[in-house]
């Protein structure tokens, strides 16, 4: 029987999140991992002395990052710095590395929210009511405003995004693992974020939400792709989540349930097999 991998699960269970139980979901996930992997979790503050005896870190449900930003870019640090694996892997360029794809993301003509740094580009939002500022690190909708078009030019720049603030049908999130589409959800009132049910998707919702999943090039992990239909019909994309998206397990049924643990688990396999183990390699020399 050949080895087993070694994982060290961060998760924050005592995460109190608005219409979400983060700790149901991880214990959910990690009783589903565990005739794979060998399992230990541990706290987000406690993963950088943790992580050397382990084959790789999955993160999960750790909760907004800049209630720890520091001891987080220490992780991100020591575990590039070591080899260490981390799934997600550290290359995203979604919500781990913050807001700025948004930006990016604008710059280069995708169907996303129209998006703004600086009162130079003003001119590049369009006329609507009010206008939604949020901070480039924020989460959980943490620092999130609203404020009328006068008043944008009065706003401290720099570290704040701006966006209009779009009058949509509903949201929809689309989640993956790697790059295979699992299942996705959507929150029919606007007024209701975290109230979500079961959502068919078409072919042209599906090609859109892969065309971020392309652009990120993770080749392992879990995403979960955010976006507004318009009262026109069309999609934007809200947020790309390649951090830890939280993946509202407990409202799909339970064969896509298990379905998703399952390609997690081959997906887990295919990243942890591909590469050296880190403290293999320190114990051979």
């Amino acid at each position: 029987m050949p080895d087993r991998r070694k994982v060290l699960f961060v998760t924050n269970l005592a995460y109190q999140a608005r219409g979400r139980r983060y700790c149901d979901e991880d214990i959910f996930l990690t009783s589903g991992l565990r005739d794979a992997f060998d399992i230990a979790l541990c706290h987000p503050l406690d993963a950088a002395a943790l992580m050397d005896g382990f084959d790789g870190v999955v993160v999960r449900n750790s909760g907004p990052v800049l209630h720890y930003q520091k001891e987080y870019d220490a992780f991100r640090e020591q575990a590039t710095t070591r080899g260490t694996l981390v799934y997600n892997p550290l290359s995203g360029r979604g919500d781990m590395a913050g807001k700025q794809y948004l930006l990016d993301l604008t710059a280069a003509g995708h169907p996303v929210i129209p998006t703004i740094d600086r009162p130079e580009d003003l001119h590049l939002l369009p006329e609507v009511g009010q206008y939604a500022v949020k901070p480039k690190t924020g989460a959980d909708s943490i620092g999130l405003t609203f404020v009328p078009r006068g008043q944008l030019g009065e706003l401290a720049y720099g570290d704040i995004l701006v966006q209009p603030r779009i009058d949509f049908r509903y949201e929809v999130s689309f989640y993956f693992v790697d790059d295979v589409f699992q299942y996705a959800l959507n929150a029919p009132d606007p007024e209701r974020r975290w109230v979500l049910e079961p959502y068919e998707p078409t072919d042209a919702d599906l090609a859109f939400a892969r065309r971020f999943i392309d652009w990120n090039t993770i080749d392992h992990g879990i995403q979960r792709v955010d976006a507004c239909r318009t009262q026109d019909g069309e999609l934007l994309l809200v947020e790309l989540e390649d951090l830890n998206p939280y993946l509202s397990l407990d409202l799909v049924p339970e064969q896509t349930r298990d379905s998703f643990v399952e390609s997690m688990k081959s997906s887990l396999h295919r990243f942890l097999d591909t590469l050296p183990r880190p403290f293999a390699t320190t114990a051979a020399g």
